[in-house]
């Protein structure tokens, strides 16, 4: 469903279509971009796609439906970066009416009755990817419906999502559950039966909003469990390094071809173990990755903590990219490609976005 080749990325962000993407981007079949695993892995950036848009020459009321959906994925890593291990809390107040810590087991299962739901976890756990009004809704269904806290649902989707962001799927799953907005997120079957082209009746959500979420979790989401998320690196080899020259380190976060490729260097993709026991990921990730890292030519696997990569090597100069999980690396910090010169901690997106409109060419055209 993805492809790894940076020329057939580069022209899936040439054929973006904002108009149709604003028109249809709520219905599960919409036209949407797919950009989101590039973006989550740094291939491409939020800025790249903003500038095709703008060169293309649209008015502003036809991209702004995107550049916001783009916007959004920059302010939840502008809160990781203000807030830091808080937002794997809950960021501000406690989830109403938690009842476990785990998640119902049908969920993981595909088998909550709700068909449209469980045919997109099927097909999830075979692309990695998830429509966002589909994500919205299995988080509604795990937290608001069946009661469970965020932070484990939360987790097993982004093991299984190619565009695995912790910023913007922690922090989404927490504006669902009402840990971090003024209110849950709940969706009935109508709504979903509307934005999935379905007829599916007498669910336990074939109900209204005002019975929504409901005092007592529904059977289909009273068992639970806790899913086994795992994720296996592939083992260690030597790597060659050239005293002589700069080392540019990657990682799951940046797998950015174009990051000083005229450059000659010791090109390192680094995946720390300590990172994957927090943040896990499946094998069909991993397996994304190392075909995205082939783009970085020259580029070596290195499975270790930095530390270990450092001890083992003697690295002149180290440069790597700005991120929130980076702050134990040693070398030159360099500042990712933001699409907006807004920093800092906004408590709301519109707030943040508020900003960020200062900055728009042709506002208003």
């Amino acid at each position: 469903m993805f492809s790894t080749d940076f020329k057939t990325i580069q022209l899936e962000i040439e054929q973006v279509n904002p108009v149709t993407y604003s028109k249809t981007r709520n219905f599960i079949d919409g036209s949407v971009s797919h950009l989101s695993p590039y973006i989550s892995r740094g291939v491409i950036s939020t800025r790249q796609v903003y500038k095709s848009l703008l060169n293309k020459g649209y008015k502003f009321y036809e991209i702004e439906k995107l550049v916001q959906e783009l916007a959004w994925r920059d302010y939840w890593q502008q809160v990781w970066i203000s807030k830091g291990e808080e937002i794997n809390n809950d960021l501000k107040w406690a989830q109403p009416a938690v009842q476990n810590h785990s998640m119902p087991s049908n969920i993981i299962n595909a088998t909550t009755g709700i068909d449209a739901i469980d045919e997109s976890i099927r097909s999830f756990y075979e692309t990695g990817y998830l429509h966002n009004h589909m994500r919205m809704y299995i988080a509604s269904l795990a937290c608001n419906i069946g009661h469970s806290h965020w932070k484990l649902p939360a987790q097993w989707m982004y093991y299984n999502l190619l565009d695995a962001d912790w910023a913007s799927n922690g922090l989404s799953w927490q504006w669902v559950a009402g840990s971090n907005s003024s209110k849950q997120y709940v969706a009935n079957q109508e709504n979903i039966n509307k934005y999935s082209k379905r007829y599916q009746r007498s669910t336990f959500l074939d109900v209204s909003y005002e019975q929504l979420p409901p005092d007592t979790v529904p059977s289909a989401l009273k068992q639970v469990s806790k899913p086994e998320l795992v994720t296996v690196l592939p083992k260690n080899h030597a790597i060659e390094i050239d005293e002589s020259l700069p080392t540019y380190i990657y990682n799951f976060y940046n797998l950015d071809p174009q990051w000083h490729e005229d450059t000659k260097a010791n090109r390192i993709l680094l995946l720390e173990p300590s990172h994957f026991s927090v943040y896990p990921v499946a094998e069909h990730t991993i397996e994304f990755i190392l075909k995205l890292a082939e783009n970085i030519l020259g580029v070596q696997i290195f499975t270790g903590e930095f530390y270990e990569l450092v001890k083992k090597n003697t690295l002149s100069k180290i440069f790597y990219k700005e991120h929130p999980l980076n702050k134990h690396y040693k070398g030159t910090e360099e500042p990712r490609d933001w699409m907006f010169k807004v920093k800092g901690y906004y408590p709301s997106f519109f707030a943040y976005w508020k900003q960020c409109a200062k900055q728009l060419p042709n506002e208003g055209s």
